[in-house]
């Protein structure tokens, strides 16, 4: 069976479950005794468990049927939550995310069995749980009847209760009582489902009188390979068998006559003889034509991810009303076209257009909607990291999140959980004091991180908070003059804001000795980077002694914008108007240098000013004398001026990306079509500034 078309579906399920795990745990750990947190986490692992079985990922089935062994004896209360379970699980759950990596990266799930995480399962349960004493046998019981069956080298003796009369009417009126036993390969990886196709074969010839294990037990895979029934028919033995046999990955199947014995039915030590020693025992690979012989290689190809988004159905709705009103408009459109009289047609034309325009705006708007998903799905691995960041660091910390519901473009959302991981463990590192040193300066034991999101115009807005020592400006000003960044000279003069933006340049830590946290200088710059291709922007602000504040600002989407249409050297290009502050009319005489520098002083505000014609490097078509347009963007708290020809005014943009092509040009973020099918450029005033 080709599974490969189920991937998707199977990398996005099992990242929520993974997802659900490491928050139930955590809750677990809280609330050892929580019945409803123990159901869902048991929930989870089976339903992975179900799915890599699916899949055909066993490494990755294994682990999580020790993990639901587990959880089965926790909902049982024979097996008591302690911090060593919660580690040992915590270790399968990162395991369980590394075979989702090399899945996600080449459909195949690795060679690690993680032994030594199963063993630890293993001994949790060996060691945890309660056995029950075999029950007291109570004197003058009558025993039960059985009947005897042989179980591969064994004999199964199988409780038939209230069934014996059945069976001796059955065999009384002429019909063929069987007891089988059938062996399910040990590479089978769906057992229950192989054996309801069993049951289901057999009673298509017969009738299942009973059950060994009981089919409860059989639905739920407590059993080995093997099960045995015992069968009323009117068909041949070796018809029930071959049955059997015809269902995939089943090993043998072997069977035989019951020879029911009624004579004494009140004699207390009868039983019901099962003559199945010389069964006939057929091998179902050999049945199946060679079955057994090697299996075709299983189709390698890399996953595609990251494609798919759960959408509510209401939004389709609107989506799909608002696509038959832009049908309903293009009919207009043609028929108003079409129109013969001169001033109708024009009149038509243009209260057509306009109807048009208004449906692409709502399809937009919808659209948009469409593409947004709560960042929920990236910030909900956090605490699970602060609780590890915790015992790794001897540093008692909460992580406090909010807003989580706020909702941004997947693209973005995709792309921001590697720079919050950053900056959560710079807080958990840098930020927060040893706990030694808090009580000591009475500050709580126990330090506080806060990771809050909410959107804010256009723009959405990340926070990570500490309540630590806030940044060591004369330390990173230190750092930076040892490490060549910046000369004694430049440190003097650098306000205090410009010294924390030097935490910013790549290779560049604070920390005395490197570990696995911190201390190679990778992080801070990653952030930067990553925030920045995104079209956002990150900035801090820092209180000795009180804790930092780390603001991270993104656009709600990257798709389509609002932006003002310029024209520089002859040339278009956009300005995303979520940057621009204003637009001012200024002459030659209203530049002033500043260390050589061009600057404006606008309403007491010194404002650089850059010349695009100079960074484009195409002469401008505006003579000087004539003033100059000053579009005024700004990032964060810095203001930059850029001098245009002239303004076309504001349209709404598809950005269109240029991949590699012109990777060495920063200040270019992609381009757009415009309705006359030119080409325009747009420009990054984040990069320009």
């Amino acid at each position: 069976m080709d599974v490969s078309q189920y991937l998707e579906i199977f990398l996005d399920e099992t990242k929520e479950h993974l997802q659900s795990l490491n928050t139930q745990i955590l809750n677990l750990e809280h609330s050892p005794e929580d019945v409803d947190t123990i159901n869902e986490i048991f929930r989870a692992a089976h339903s992975l468990k179900g799915m890599a079985g699916t899949m055909g990922y066993k490494r990755m089935q294994a682990l999580t049927h020790e993990l639901e062994s587990v959880f089965t004896d926790v909902r049982g209360g024979t097996l008591k939550v302690t911090s060593n379970l919660i580690d040992a699980i915590f270790q399968s759950i990162d395991a369980l995310e590394e075979y989702l990596t090399n899945i996600q990266a080449n459909a195949d799930e690795g060679n690690n069995d993680n032994e030594h995480i199963i063993k630890q399962l293993q001994d949790i349960l060996a060691g945890g749980g309660v056995e029950e004493a075999p029950p007291k046998k109570t004197k003058g019981a009558p025993k039960e009847k059985v009947a005897k069956m042989k179980k591969q080298e064994n004999w199964l003796e199988i409780p038939i209760g209230e069934n014996e009369a059945i069976l001796a009417l059955a065999k009384k009126q002429g019909k063929n009582v069987y007891g089988i036993t059938v062996k399910i390969q040990d590479s089978c990886l769906l057992k229950a489902a192989r054996a309801f196709l069993v049951f289901k074969a057999i009673e298509d010839l017969g009738d299942i009188i009973v059950s060994e294990p009981s089919t409860q037990d059989i639905e739920d895979e407590k059993f080995d390979q093997i099960f045995s029934l015992i069968i009323i028919s009117e068909y041949p033995l070796a018809r029930i068998i071959e049955a059997a046999e015809s269902v995939s990955e089943i090993e043998n199947v072997t069977g035989g006559d019951l020879d029911i014995d009624t004579s004494d039915v009140s004699d207390e030590e009868e039983t019901v003889l099962v003559e199945a020693g010389n069964a006939l025992a057929v091998d179902n690979a050999a049945a199946s034509g060679g079955g057994a012989g090697p299996q075709p290689e299983k189709k390698s190809s890399k996953p595609v991810v990251n494609r798919t988004v759960r959408v509510d159905i209401e939004k389709l709705d609107v989506l799909m009303n608002l696509v038959s009103e832009l049908i309903i408009a293009k009919n207009s459109l043609v028929s108003a076209s079409s129109s013969e009289e001169g001033t109708d047609r024009s009149n038509g034309v243009n209260e057509q257009i306009e109807y048009l325009e208004s449906v692409t705006t709502n399809l937009h708007e919808s659209v948009m909607k469409v593409r947004m998903v709560p960042i929920e799905s990236v910030v909900n691995k956090f605490p699970r990291m602060i609780r590890d960041l915790s015992k790794k660091l001897n540093k008692k910390m909460e992580l406090y999140m909010s807003g989580e519901e706020t909702e941004l473009d997947r693209t973005v959302v995709d792309e921001i959980g590697d720079p919050l991981m950053h900056l959560l463990r710079n807080a958990a590192d840098h930020g927060l004091e040893e706990t030694a040193e808090r009580i000591r300066i009475g500050k709580p034991e126990n330090g506080s991180i806060f990771l809050d999101a909410y959107q804010e115009g256009n723009n959405v807005i990340i926070e990570v908070r500490d309540d630590g020592a806030g940044v060591d400006i004369e330390a990173v000003k230190k750092k930076a003059v040892e490490k060549g960044i910046i000369s004694f000279e430049q440190g003097e003069n650098m306000t205090e804001k410009d010294i924390v933006e030097l935490l910013f340049h790549a290779g560049f830590s604070t920390a005395a000795v490197v570990s696995d946290v911190s201390g190679r200088g990778v992080g801070l710059d990653v952030v930067k980077s990553k925030i920045e291709a995104l079209s956002g922007e990150v900035e801090v602000k820092s209180t000795r002694g009180e804790g930092s504040v780390w603001t991270v600002r993104l656009p709600l989407t990257l798709a389509i914008i609002q932006a003002l249409m310029v024209t520089v050297g002859g040339e278009k290009y956009a300005i995303s108007l979520g940057s621009i502050q204003t637009i001012e009319d200024i002459s030659s005489e209203d530049i002033k240098f500043v260390q050589a520098s061009e600057v404006i002083n606008l309403r007491g505000t010194v404002i650089p000013i850059i010349r695009m014609s100079e960074v484009l490097d195409v002469e401008s078509t505006k003579p000087t004398e004539d003033g100059m347009v000053v579009v005024i963007v700004k990032k964060g708290d810095k203001m930059a001026g850029l001098i245009v020809d002239e303004l076309m005014g504001q349209q709404e943009i598809v950005i269109k990306s240029l991949g590699k092509y012109i990777s060495k040009c920063k200040f270019i973020s992609g381009a757009t079509i415009l309705g006359d099918g030119e080409v325009a450029l747009i420009l990054d005033a984040n990069v320009l500034i």
